[in-house]
C-alpha cells in the first residue's frame, strides 16, 4: 500500500527528472499549469487501466445482501392484472422492479409493475379468481453496489443454507428456468441482466446472500479511516493510492515521456518491472503440494483397521 501522496510523488519524480521551471509544484489538483494538469490527467488515466489488469486485493470487497420477502392478501381476478384490496404494499418497490410474486392464479415469472395504496399491477394477468388470496412477494432483482467492476467468480453464496450459488446462467438457461415446466430446485441460480444481479427461483423466505467483487476504485481518500479505496481517480493533493510509490513513479516517468515523444526505452523497461513485481506480491501465493491430496486430520478410513475394529 502507497504512503506518498499524489502531490509528493509528482514532487518528487519531476526533481528526479530535471524538470526545472515547475519540477517543484505546490499544488496539483487545481494547478492551472498545463502540463502539470497533463501529467494529472494521464495518472488518473493509468490508474485506472492499472486498476483493471488484475483483482488487486485492495479491490476485493465481500457484499452481504438480504433476499427480502413480504407475505401480503389480495384480491385477485381471472385475465386481469390488477391485484386491488391489499393488506399492504409496504417494501414493494417498482422502480426498478426488484419483486416477483407467487400465489394461487399468479403465473410463473411474473413480476409486479406497480405498488401504491391498495393495489399491485402485475406484468401477467392472473388465471384465476380469489379473495383474501394470500401472496408472497419475492426480491430477485438486485442493485449492485455503487462501486462495482467485475464479479469474482465462485464467491457467489447463500449464507442462510450454506450453499454455493450456481452461475452466472446463461440468458438460455435463465429463460429455460423461469419459462419452462422444470423451473424451481433447492439451489439457487444467478445471472447478471440489465446492470441487476437476478437469482431464481423466488425464494418465499427472507434469506442473507453474499459475493465478493472487485471495485472500481482505487484512490484512498485524505486519512483514511480503513485502507479501502474510495475513488476512482485523485481529486485532492494528499489522496493516496493502492499501488506502490515505485510503481507510482515509473508510471509518471513513462507517461511524461511518452506524451512528449522522447525514447521511453528505459522508462518502459523500468515500468513494466515495478509493475510486475507489484502483481506477484499482491495478496501472497498459494502454496504449491507435490502431494496427490491433501493429509486429512479427521478419523478416516485410513484410521479404521481390517477387522476387529479396535476391540
Amino acid at each position: 500500500m502507497a504512503n506518498g501522496t499524489i502531490l509528493s510523488l509528482v514532487q518528487n519524480t519531476l526533481q528526479g527528472m530535471g524538470v526545472a521551471k515547475y519540477g517543484d509544484p505546490t499544488t496539483l489538483v487545481g494547478n492551472t499549469n498545463q502540463d502539470i494538469v497533463q501529467i494529472l490527467a494521464l495518472i488518473n488515466a493509468e490508474g485506472d487501466a492499472l486498476a483493471h489488469e488484475k483483482d488487486w486485493q485492495a479491490q476485493q470487497i465481500q457484499y452481504i445482501f438480504t433476499a427480502t420477502t413480504y407475505e401480503y392478501t389480495g384480491t385477485v381476478t381471472s385475465g386481469s392484472t390488477s391485484v386491488t384490496a391489499m393488506s399492504s404494499v409496504t417494501g414493494l418497490t417498482t422502480n426498478p422492479t426488484y419483486f416477483q410474486v407467487t400465489g394461487e392464479g399468479i403465473p410463473q415469472d411474473c413480476f409486479i409493475t406497480a405498488a401504491s395504496g391498495t393495489t399491485v399491477t402485475l406484468a401477467q394477468a392472473a388465471t384465476e379468481s380469489g379473495t383474501a388470496v394470500t401472496l408472497t412477494f419475492s426480491q430477485i432483482l438486485f442493485a449492485p453496489p455503487s462501486d462495482f467492476d467485475r464479479q469474482i467468480d465462485r464467491t457467489h453464496w447463500d449464507k442462510s443454507k450454506h450453499w454455493e450459488m450456481l452461475g452466472p446462467s446463461t440468458p438460455q438457461q435463465r429463460e429455460w428456468l423461469r419459462s419452462g415446466y422444470i423451473s424451481t430446485g433447492p439451489r439457487i441460480r444467478y445471472s447478471y441482466m440489465g446492470g441487476y444481479f437476478m437469482i431464481w427461483p423466488p425464494l418465499g423466505t427472507t434469506e442473507s446472500l453474499s459475493f465478493e467483487y472487485v471495485s472500481k476504485y482505487w484512490v484512498l481518500a485524505t486519512a483514511p479511516t480503513l485502507l479501502t479505496p474510495t475513488k476512482q481517480s485523485f481529486t485532492v493533493d494528499t489522496d493516496t493510492c493502492i499501488f506502490p510509490d515505485a510503481l507510482m513513479r515509473a508510471l509518471i516517468k513513462l507517461k511524461y515521456f511518452e506524451v512528449k515523444g522522447f525514447d521511453t526505452t528505459a522508462y518502459y523497461r523500468d515500468y513494466t518491472q515495478q509493475r510486475d513485481m507489484a502483481k506477484a506480491n499482491d495478496g501472497g501465493s498459494q502454496t504449491l503440494s507435490m502431494n496427490p491430496r491433501q493429509a486429512s486430520i479427521l478419523i478416516g478410513w485410513d484410521q479404521i483397521p481390517d477387522s476387529g475394529f479396535g476391540s
